[in-house]
């Protein structure tokens, strides 16, 4: 593909990509110490530390593109800058880590099969991406991948075939989730050109091959949902946020800011 005329979707899907993994990695590394268990802390943590080396892959990406360093993209930009969807930016629950945590596991379990369905999906079209540089991260990225989706749907089969409570618990993160994950599963106002310039499929497709798979998932545990995911805080392909991505922004920031020699990767 020609890098000169199409570098506008292309940085715009790259942001998107960064963006997705590093925020949804920041708020998995927020249950460290937390977790349900010692083998899960160790566990979630190694998902996450992946995660956030998948979002340092896309931002060299855009790094070598002349977007400027990294580091600055991943600390320095404003909120209005951000592509990240908006339901992975949402805290996991009230509290702060270091203040009276009370976070929400079923939330989290959710929000993280229904994100690493999607991504397994958007990586295994990336794979065919018309930019090299793009489709050489999606195939390193999936091998790890693989891995983090089936540690949740471990997770979401055991909790939706455990007790009556944890029963509740998930069925009620299902419909929070869902209902905000439109924001996961599009492309942005660049869509179209992404399509035609080869650097992803269609959005459409990809999101029928999300629903069929999640409802594969339900099926199993005997769980249906009729409507289609939506966007409905806002549009953060647009740099539409909530209060929640800045809070986050900040305290991802904070070290680099105060000192920018203590480079993050």
């Amino acid at each position: 593909m020609s890098i000169e005329s199409n570098k506008q979707e292309l940085t715009e899907l790259i942001y998107q990509l960064a963006d997705d993994d590093f925020i949804h990695a920041h708020r998995g590394s927020e249950w460290l110490g937390l977790a349900p268990h010692i083998e899960e802390d160790v566990a979630f943590s190694s998902i996450n530390q992946d995660t956030m080396g998948h979002a340092t892959m896309y931002y060299r990406i855009l790094s070598e593109l002349g977007e400027g360093k990294a580091d600055d993209l991943s600390h320095l930009r404003k909120k209005e800058q951000f592509r990240n969807a908006i339901i992975l930016e949402e805290k996991n629950g009230t509290g702060e880590y270091l203040d009276s945590p009370n976070y929400d596991w079923a939330f989290t379990v959710i929000r993280h099969l229904f994100y690493d369905v999607a991504k397994k999906i958007r990586l295994e079209s990336l794979k065919q991406s018309s930019y090299e540089p793009l489709a050489d991260a999606a195939r390193k990225m999936l091998t790890e991948q693989y891995y983090h989706l089936l540690h949740w749907k471990i997770w979401f089969k055991q909790l939706m075939t455990s007790t009556e409570e944890a029963r509740d618990r998930m069925e009620t993160a299902i419909k929070r989730v869902w209902k905000d994950f439109g924001g996961v599963l599009t492309l942005g106002p660049h869509a179209e050109k992404m399509v035609s310039a080869g650097l992803i499929e269609d959005e459409a497709a990809l999101r029928e091959r999300f629903i069929d798979q999640i409802q594969e998932l339900f099926n199993e545990v005997n769980y249906s949902i009729d409507n289609e995911p939506l966007m409905i805080r806002g549009d953060g392909r647009n740099g539409e946020h909530t209060e929640d991505l800045e809070h986050a922004l900040k305290t991802l920031s904070e070290v680099y800011v105060s000192d920018p020699q203590a480079t993050g990767w």
